[in-house]
């Protein structure tokens, strides 16, 4: 059967309770490999296993209980293993990796920024800054909106003065809350943000990253600012000893 890999930690990282289960239904008990001073997290892995609520509950439910007790790498949703072998072969070839990076991220947590444009208020901003769409919006207002090719003109220069003013948003979110934070990893391109950012914070450090968050949403009021968090560190876990989520499962828990 396949091995259902949560996390990975120390070998002396304190017991999880005793009876626990994970993922499926009825729920894989949990338990623990150990190999080279090092122990994965596992379960074994259900049939079939795809990313209902119940599941991914049960995956972050794991993690959480873990996490409450030290530090843990956590690995996403669907990360399955051939079987035990494999997981505690990994371990050991693995070992220094896997310590260096617990031992960066003892003591701290992940937040993910995504950001987007509120309309109204990045075009008002757009022709504020620009006297040449200020200036062709009027002509086309005095001419009773203007012929197709003048308003053809104009919504070309809005979109490209919409898609700079984008990647200056941007820049200046991340370096904003970049001084917050102990490392940064972007997370992919999605259509509808402008921003998907994840931020290593330290716990200590917590409330003033998230001060750094409201006061850049007040500074940047044409933008939507949504935070997730705190997480597990996520996006600052190389894979583990398992396929990636998107060849199992097809999803994550890691920054929604």
């Amino acid at each position: 059967m396949s091995t259902y890999v949560y996390a990975i930690t120390t070998a002396s990282h304190p017991a999880l309770p005793r009876g626990m289960g994970g993922v499926g239904e009825p729920a894989r008990p949990v338990r623990v490999l150990e190999a080279g001073g090092l122990a994965a997290i596992v379960s074994d892995a259900p049939e079939g296993l795809r990313p209902k609520r119940r599941d991914l509950l049960a995956h972050q439910a794991v993690l959480s209980e873990a996490g409450t007790a030290g530090c843990v790498l956590p690995m996403r949703f669907g990360s399955i293993a051939p079987d035990d072998d494999t997981v505690t072969g990994v371990l050991t070839e693995r070992a220094d990796h896997y310590r260096e990076r617990l031992r960066a991220l003892e003591g701290r947590v992940e937040y993910n920024v995504k950001a987007s444009h509120v309309e109204d208020a990045v075009l008002q901003r757009v022709m504020a800054e620009n006297p040449e769409i200020r200036s062709l919006a009027e002509a086309n207002r005095r001419s009773g909106g203007g012929g197709y090719q003048d308003k053809l003109r104009l919504g070309e220069l809005v979109a490209a003065a919409v898609q700079a003013r984008e990647a200056d948003d941007a820049r200046e979110i991340v370096h904003a809350l970049e001084p917050y934070a102990a490392a940064v990893s972007d997370g992919p391109s999605s259509t509808g943000w402008l921003v998907n950012t994840s931020f290593l914070v330290d716990r200590e450090a917590a409330e003033e990253f998230v001060t750094a968050v409201e006061q850049a949403r007040e500074d940047l009021s044409h933008l939507e600012l949504r935070v997730n968090g705190p997480l597990p560190p996520y996006s600052f876990v190389e894979p583990g000893p398992a396929e990636p989520a998107s060849t199992t499962a097809g999803a994550d828990t890691g920054a929604e």
